[in-house]
């Protein structure tokens, strides 16, 4: 018996099959790379901000840079590596291992993949020209336009490392496809890095193509995503995989490409909600879109290192429960998976709650970027956060659908978020000032994800009947109780730190404001689930204590 990244693998029958990791070690083991590769992508956004600033450059860069994720989540989609684990899973079962299998897969989506991309490229001025609203003055199409010639190039490669983590996910090898991002970061890093040392500026008016600058951020990018896919070759050559076309016709692609339909399907309904996004925030104030994907990042971290980890361990064992029809096994992974992002993620959103305008000013109100900017971006980091824990709800019950083929659902309760979503938007850009209209955004994301939790949880439990609901809900109470706490207390503690600072001025007023909530509002709310006995504490505990002894 051999170890290999965090899995067992054992011959039987004469070909190498991998035991499956438990959850808490292999979510365990993810978290650290998960971490890492959170906070490198963090510093790269304030490292642009700090050098471009929260402007029309960065705005037109994060436009652009958007539109390869764009383009493909239609033709793939980061979705779709949840409908291909599944399948993945069960033709490990072939006499072949799946090998066969796998290489027909990744024939089709990789030649889905370099036909998109070409196709993108020639259409850059057509997607600019979508995705943005320039009739307010606010926004730049021609350079974004300019930056998507040199990002659109990006889709081959976020769809190869997207078929080849699933294919590692399979396997149960998780290391490789959580540290490849952290390679793209620091590529980044050292890009934006270059951005800053090279001389010049970038023409706004007109645009031209051959800025030096404008060619640094471009390819930089670019090249990052590159040697993100590229890392995961090695890996999966160790588990004894070796790619070659096959253009031969397995008759359960056809299962593939039903329900590739409807993940394609649910990926253009949520494409129509972001066009919404984007256009309303461009045709507001200078700095949305910037505003609100740095603010969308910070959103997303704590999910990120918490959610993402246990939902990339949990997937193969849903995928192996629903395979063989083990409905209860499933339903008590649903419940663990709720409940235990339930208590890890819900004492971070109330720590956000009441620092989010701290974390805004303190972080980002550096070299290019604004003041006033900095403030919009952590007071839409703080109206937004409730919708932490609804978000990494609506993630696992996706995982779940899945897991049970059902890529239909998804889909439906997309057209329900998208449908509640898009009149929302509209009436923060008509009702709101232009400089608070990415708020209102951030905002209405967050009611939208609280919306598709609920339907998702209903269409659950119909189809699999009680779902150890009562648990759940019981533990969202005892957290919300626990955050309120940690949040009044957080408050006092603020008001009696500006009685000591008085006019110590902003940015060192929004450090101490930052210390001192983050401290008392996560000590006190943790403090009471303790006193609460929640159970699901003690799990998160230990793998805390696990991951401080790894470093």
């Amino acid at each position: 018996m051999t170890r290999r990244l965090g899995s067992q693998s054992q011959t039987v029958d004469g070909r190498s099959q991998q035991k499956p990791p438990s959850l808490a070690k292999a979510s365990g083991s993810m978290a650290i790379a998960t971490l890492v590769s959170r906070i490198t992508g963090f510093v790269w956004k304030i490292q642009l901000a700090w050098v471009a600033g929260l402007g029309v450059v960065n705005d037109s860069f994060t436009v652009a840079n958007t539109l390869p994720n764009i383009v493909y989540e239609l033709l793939l989609g980061g979705v779709l590596a949840s409908v291909v684990v599944p399948l993945l899973v069960r033709s490990q079962d072939d006499p072949d291992g799946g090998q066969g299998y796998t290489n027909r897969l990744l024939t089709v989506g990789m030649t889905m993949l370099f036909g998109g991309t070409i196709i993108a490229v020639a259409l850059a001025p057509l997607l600019t020209n979508l995705y943005m609203d320039d009739s307010g003055g606010s926004a730049n199409s021609e350079l974004t336009t300019a930056f998507a010639y040199l990002l659109l190039p990006e889709i081959v490669f976020y769809g190869l490392f997207a078929l080849l983590s699933a294919i590692l996910q399979a396997k149960h090898v998780f290391g490789p496809t959580a540290w490849a991002p952290v390679i793209n970061n620091l590529v980044i890093m050292a890009t934006i890095g270059a951005y800053a040392l090279v001389p010049g500026e970038i023409s706004l008016d007109p645009v031209r193509m051959g800025d030096v600058k404008l060619l640094v951020l471009g390819l930089g990018v670019t090249l990052g995503i590159v040697v993100q896919a590229l890392v995961l070759v090695p890996a999966l050559r160790r588990t004894g995989f070796r790619f070659r076309w096959n253009w031969g016709f397995d008759a359960r692609l056809k299962e593939f490409g039903g329900l590739a339909l409807w993940v394609v399907g649910y990926a253009a309904i949520s494409q129509i909600g972001v066009v919404i996004t984007t256009r309303v925030l461009t045709s507001a104030a200078s700095g949305g879109a910037a505003i609100y994907a740095n603010a969308w990042l910070l959103f997303q971290l704590p999910y990120g290192v918490i959610g993402v980890s246990l939902l990339t361990a949990i997937m193969p064992r849903m995928s192996r429960a629903a395979a063989d029809g083990d409905t209860a096994k499933l339903v008590g992974d649903l419940s663990l998976g709720s409940r235990m992002s339930t208590v890890m993620l819900v004492p971070i959103s109330a720590m956000l709650t009441i620092a989010g305008s701290a974390v805004g000013v303190a972080l980002f109100a550096v070299g290019e970027a604004d003041l006033d900017d900095a403030a919009r971006l952590g007071d839409a980091l703080a109206f937004s956060a409730f919708g932490i824990l609804p978000y990494a709800l609506v993630m696992l019950q996706l995982r779940v659908f899945y897991a049970m083929k059902d890529s239909r659902t998804p889909t439906l309760i997309m057209i329900v978020m998208t449908v509640v979503k898009i009149p929302l938007l509209y009436f923060c850009a008509d009702r709101l000032r232009p400089e608070d209209v990415v708020v209102g955004v951030l905002l209405v994301n967050s009611l939208t994800y609280v919306v598709g939790a609920v339907l998702g949880q209903m269409w659950l439990w119909v189809r699999l009947g009680r779902l150890q609901s009562m648990r759940v809900v019981k533990v969202i109470v005892q957290t919300i109780v626990a955050g309120v706490a940690g949040v009044l207390a957080a408050w006092g503690a603020t008001l009696l730190a500006d009685l000591v600072l008085g006019d110590a001025g902003p940015t060192l007023t929004a450090w101490v404001h930052l210390v001192i909530q983050g401290l008392v509002t996560l000590v006190v709310a943790f403090g009471l689930l303790a006193a609460f006995r929640v159970p699901e504490l003690q799990p998160a505990t230990q793998r805390i204590t696990r991951l401080v002894r790894r470093g």
